[in-house]
């Protein structure tokens, strides 16, 4: 379930589309059918003055990110619905993410952690099952407006209460894949405004070992296919958040890397960047305050101990307060990598990662 496949399953979840249009592959024949019943839709829509701000709101917000703990869905999707939200002028935050991660299970067995894919999960009922599964259990809300008129609960009415037992791809509830969601907030002095950890398919998803520290992911890359990270490290990307990058790239080729060289269940991975929605491993990203801004993490030092502890929702830099605020006094920030044009511009104007990353923050 990668980023676009996420957002695009969100957003049905939202009532921003029709039901079961989020997961038809490209090629399938009902495509046609159902662009053309969007573009109906939207005409109708038009017509009714029926607006996004009429269905986006908090509710339809949570409804998205019930379904996305659900299906396992991206650590992009938290980046994304932050923003949302602001563009909605919907009060949301990374606390609420936790909170609903708390009370939905992962039901669906899908890639990269699971062993389906998008169009699997097509076959086996697609977005209107999982979402049904639950409405039934209280986790979402059903009176929210949907783009074609109807209620959310309205449009699931007719689909069965329980997935078809000639499927595997979508758990009952009596059979989660995991009892709670996969995209965990943590936080402590590495991470004071929050961070991101996808931490579905890991045996044991805490560590506690020595920093392994670069200020690029192209260094970062070049120090894992050279062999030099060794298993119970923890590997520290910055500079890549939304002021250093700019522009906050996403961290799959040493992540990939990393579960190339059979790293996956012993090293992890921080950074103030993000991740694709293929990642897989013990990942923890959108770091924030990044590097870039005097986040601790420019602070950390190559040989430093750093503690991540999901079930404790816990990332910690192992050193003494006063050596942390002899580092912060000594740091300057290095130069930006752009001085002119639209990504210095970016750059100026970007905000923090836990309130996604937008433009336009107060």
């Amino acid at each position: 379930m990668y980023t676009a496949n996420t957002m695009s399953a969100a957003f049905e979840a939202m009532g921003m589309s029709l039901p079961g249009s989020s997961t038809l592959a490209a090629e399938d024949p009902a495509k046609a059918d159902s662009a053309a019943a969007s573009a109906n839709t939207l005409m109708s829509a038009i017509r009714a003055d029926r607006r996004p701000r009429d269905i986006i709101s908090r509710r339809s917000i949570e409804n998205a990110v019930a379904l996305i703990m659900a299906v396992g869905g991206s650590t992009n999707a938290v980046l994304h619905f932050l923003a949302i939200a602001h563009a909605a002028e919907v009060e949301w935050s990374l606390d609420d993410f936790e909170r609903v991660r708390r009370r939905v299970p992962v039901l669906c067995d899908l890639k990269p952690s699971g062993r389906y894919v998008a169009t699997d999960l097509d076959l086996a009922g697609g977005i209107p099952q999982v979402m049904k599964l639950l409405l039934d259990r209280g986790l979402l809300d059903g009176e929210c407006p949907t783009i074609d008129g109807r209620r959310l609960g309205e449009t699931l009415q007719d689909l069965p209460a329980q997935p078809r037992s000639d499927q595997v791809v979508i758990r009952p509830f009596t059979d989660p894949l995991y009892a709670e969601g996969h995209l965990a907030i943590l936080r402590g002095n590495l991470a004071e405004e929050g961070c991101v950890a996808k931490i579905s398919g890991l045996k044991n998803p805490s560590i506690t070992g020595p920093a392994r520290v670069f200020d690029s992911e192209e260094a970062a890359q070049a120090a894992i296919l050279a062999d030099r990270i060794r298993p119970g490290d923890v590997v520290v990307i910055r500079y890549e958040g939304p002021k250093g990058g700019p522009g906050m790239r996403e961290m799959l080729a040493p992540t990939a890397a990393i579960i190339g060289k059979g790293l996956g269940e012993s090293v992890a991975l921080i950074t103030d960047g993000r991740f694709s929605g293929g990642t897989w491993g013990l990942v923890v990203g959108h770091v924030a305050p990044e590097a870039a801004v005097g986040g601790t993490i420019a602070f950390v030092e190559e040989g430093d101990a750093i503690t991540i502890d999901a079930h404790r929702q816990i990332i910690r830099l192992d050193i003494a307060e006063r050596e942390l605020e002899r580092r912060k006094a000594a740091w300057t920030p290095p130069p930006p990598r752009y001085t002119r044009g639209v990504l210095a511009k970016y750059a100026r104007l970007v905000g923090s990662a836990s309130r996604g990353a937008v433009t336009d923050a107060d």
